[in-house]
């Protein structure tokens, strides 16, 4: 073989081994950028089931964050307001009242209080003139009776008129429900055990059989399935009411509900929807399609929609131009906190920014500031931070390193996505900065789900979100819930239709809370 045919192969063979190293290169490039992707998404399964799940930040000193922002190239915009701490001290104020006993058990004056008097029979015994009484211990011991359940026993007396001999026997008083022997305390009892301290019905159940009492387990399911009918016009009006709102938060939680198959559940979806006035509002849907939006806003809404990430809000504010589409910056800086342990100092920069930004919420809430004061303070101290903080996602988008899996390419994909939707509470003092006012409320559906798993029938999940509508927005109002559903459950039968909108919580709590109607059980006791 001569020498250049020789030299030819070589360097045939040279560029063959130099395309499969290319090759073998970028299979090693991508198998890395998978092995990253999934260890951090183990590091995250790992710290859902072992670790802290909460994504509260630590309050960082304001000169921390200030460094973290100088390594940008950035200074801060705007003096950082100081940070609110607690004093602790080992002495304690004097109470008003005899609210605190000497085992520190707290209570209300609404606490009934049961008397024992205990004296030593050996000094009872001796005459009166050879002792006497110079002052009393009180010590208190918090008590629990075995189940809250009581029999009401009317005696109906007879009469007979002597002269025309006439016989009258007097009448039942009219029960919530006909023909059923619940009376309206118990009514009230079943539900808010279920449903605000998610008790299921056979737990009721059993602790009624435990009593002393034996009534089949289906009884105590028609009875709150009735008296939440009773309930639902409420809820429809309380709905209308919130439609009207000019700012509302939507989200959605999953519930399952009705019998798919054999051992298999249907996948349902409560979306809750939060109104100006405190009022909460949970629709059931059986799916999470896009259309379960504009089915349960209508078609007349106007005003601001705040939401999470979804695509289906969007959409639907890009159907309806009168509303006006907002994104919570909660679920945004979730984004940046997944992305700590892949990008520690860019997460770290992009959490401290946002921190800011809820530090200067906190001052709007300290300061009671609303209206026109409260929009001049987010557009003195919040619109440079998020003007920052866009500049910020800019410049970490020209790294060359950053690849399309990487978590914190992702964080600043959502972010930039939502740019404009996010800077909607620097124009409206109405809109809040997030939606964590609606998680809490729906925290309710979740707690449940702990308890009683599922819903049988779709009918149960939609009845599961008549009540709960009542029950939240009654804790949102401050108002006892027992007296609520006490007094509305007996007054929504004689009340005109066409007012029901004054036996909602919000209503209510004005025109009836001050003489609600007490049950049979109360009176009595009186």
């Amino acid at each position: 073989m001569s020498p250049a045919r020789r030299i030819t192969e070589l360097e045939q063979h040279n560029a063959q081994l130099s395309g499969q190293l290319a090759t073998i290169s970028a299979q090693f490039s991508s198998l890395t950028s998978d092995h990253a992707a999934l260890k951090q998404q183990l590091d995250w399964l790992k710290r859902q089931l072992f670790g802290e799940k909460s994504e509260k930040q630590l309050s960082l000193d304001p000169q921390v964050q200030g460094n973290l922002l100088a390594g940008l190239g950035v200074t801060p915009p705007i003096a950082l307001p100081p940070v609110p701490t607690d004093t602790v001290t080992y002495q304690r104020k004097k109470l008003r009242d005899n609210s605190l006993s000497d085992t520190g058990l707290r209570f209300d004056a609404s606490v009934r209080v049961h008397e024992i008097t205990i004296g030593d029979p050996a000094i009872e015994r001796l005459p009166e003139a050879e002792r006497e009484i110079i002052g009393e211990k009180v010590t208190y011991r918090l008590a629990q009776r075995p189940a809250g359940y009581e029999l009401i026993k009317y005696i109906r007396r007879v009469y007979k008129l002597r002269e025309s001999g006439k016989i009258v026997a007097t009448i039942t008083p009219p029960a919530v429900l006909e023909k059923c022997v619940a009376d309206v305390s118990l009514l009230a009892g079943l539900l808010i055990d279920k449903f605000q301290y998610h008790l299921p019905l056979y737990r009721q159940h059993q602790r009624l059989e435990a009593a002393g009492f034996t009534l089949s387990r289906t009884s105590l399911t028609n009875w709150s399935g009735r008296a939440i009918d009773l309930l639902a016009p409420i809820v429809e009006a309380q709905c209308q009411h919130v439609r009207e709102s000019s700012v509302v938060a939507m989200d959605e939680t999953p519930i399952k509900a009705g019998r798919k198959a054999k051992g298999t559940m249907r996948q349902g979806y409560f979306w809750p929807i939060y109104g100006d006035d405190d009022e909460v509002v949970f629709h059931y849907a059986s799916s999470r399609a896009h259309e379960q939006v504009a089915r349960f806003l209508g078609s007349t809404f106007s005003g601001t929609l705040l939401s999470d990430g979804y695509q289906a809000y969007a959409r639907y504010a890009q159907n309806h131009p009168a509303v006006t589409h907002a994104s919570c910056w909660a679920h945004c800086r979730r984004h940046f906190e997944q992305a700590r342990d892949a990008e520690p100092q860019a997460a770290s920069e992009a959490l401290a920014l946002i921190a800011m930004l809820y530090r200067h919420e906190h001052t709007i809430r300290d300061q009671g500031l609303e209206g026109e004061q409260k929009l001049a303070y987010r557009s003195a101290h919040s619109e440079p931070l998020v003007d920052t903080f866009w500049r910020w996602c800019e410049a970490q988008c020209q790294r060359g390193d950053l690849t399309p899996r990487n978590p914190l390419s992702k964080a600043l994909a959502y972010a930039r996505e939502r740019r404009t939707e996010l800077k909607v509470f620097l124009s409206d003092p109405e809109v809040p900065i997030d939606t964590n006012h609606l998680e809490r409320a729906l925290r309710a559906i979740p707690m449940g789900k702990k308890n009683w798993l599922f819903c049988w029938t779709e009918l149960g999940a939609k009845h599961v979100g008549i009540i709960q509508s009542l029950i939240v927005t009654c804790r949102l109002h401050g108002i006892d819930v027992y007296t609520y559903l006490v007094d509305v459950l007996q007054r929504v039968s004689i009340h005109p239709a066409k007012d029901v909108i004054e036996l909602t919580p919000r209503v209510w709590k004005t025109k009836f809370a001050p003489a609600p109607m007490k049950s049979d059980l109360a009176i009595a006791d009186q």
